[in-house]
């Protein structure tokens, strides 16, 4: 079976989508996800049986059928982690997040015996982060922008919104080619990095900061460095999926 597979920008989108002030269905986002890769079967009438052999997990099913969904459990939260390109997210890593590392900004489930939309977002922030930070780092990092972690309240910005936000930026250093060139220093200077002087990567970061306008000054920089920081380590996560599938070639074709 065909792996269903979604970039960052549409899992983000999804989770957005399950909100309840949403313009958006699940079902699109989903749809047009799929027809990404399956062009040629749409143009040549062949859709059917290429879905058909698409593995599709029984979180998808739901959101495909239209039922409403307030809350998600960790094992759908995983489901859908395994759907994200680069990600190497489990049921187990989360459990020890949730109890242990990360306990005071996920703590118990907000949405009667299931995890919020922005609590799904946090355990994916945390996946990408971890590919290039340890846990203190990121958890200094929360405290920068969830501030109160028992509250949602104060938030500089929803985590859902922060995962969107990062997921566009990426999305726009991907553009940009060739992708292991991004983020280059050409001096000492943070300032000078290529891909932050880029006009187009400074329009998607204008974008998410003008949805910011009621924070301070020092509170939109704070953003604005996690953003940074979040699609740098996913560009990590993109080089460390590069490196085991050429180390699992070289083992496979080593006859």
């Amino acid at each position: 079976m065909e792996a269903f597979t979604l970039s960052r920008i549409e899992m983000s989108g999804l989770l957005l989508s399950l909100g309840p002030n949403s313009e958006r269905k699940p079902l699109h986002i989903l749809q047009e996800a799929w027809t990404k890769f399956h062009r040629d079967e749409v143009r040549e009438g062949t859709s059917l049986p290429a879905f058909l052999s698409t593995d599709i997990p029984p979180i998808l099913h739901k959101l495909i059928k239209g039922r409403g969904v307030k809350g998600l459990s960790l094992g759908e939260i995983a489901s859908l982690g395994a759907l994200i390109e680069y990600s190497t997210l489990s049921v187990s890593a989360m459990q020890n997040w949730v109890k242990r590392d990360f306990k005071e900004y996920l703590g118990s489930p907000r949405e009667g015996k299931k995890y919020s939309i922005n609590q799904a977002a946090i355990l994916f922030i945390i996946d990408d982060l971890k590919a290039a930070l340890d846990f203190e780092s990121i958890r200094q990092l929360f405290r920068m922008l969830f501030l109160a972690p028992e509250r949602d309240d104060d938030d500089l910005v929803e985590p859902a919104q922060l995962y969107h936000g990062y997921a566009e930026l990426f999305e726009e250093i991907k553009s940009r080619s060739p992708v292991p060139a991004e983020g280059q220093a050409l001096t000492g200077n943070p300032k000078e990095y290529q891909w932050k002087s880029d006009s187009g990567i400074k329009s998607a970061m204008d974008k998410m900061m003008k949805r910011l306008s009621h924070l301070s000054r020092g509170q939109r920089d704070a953003v604005q460095n996690m953003l940074l920081i979040a699609a740098i380590s996913v560009q990590t996560c993109y080089f460390q999926a590069m490196a085991r599938q050429y180390f699992n070639a070289v083992l496979f074709l080593d006859f």
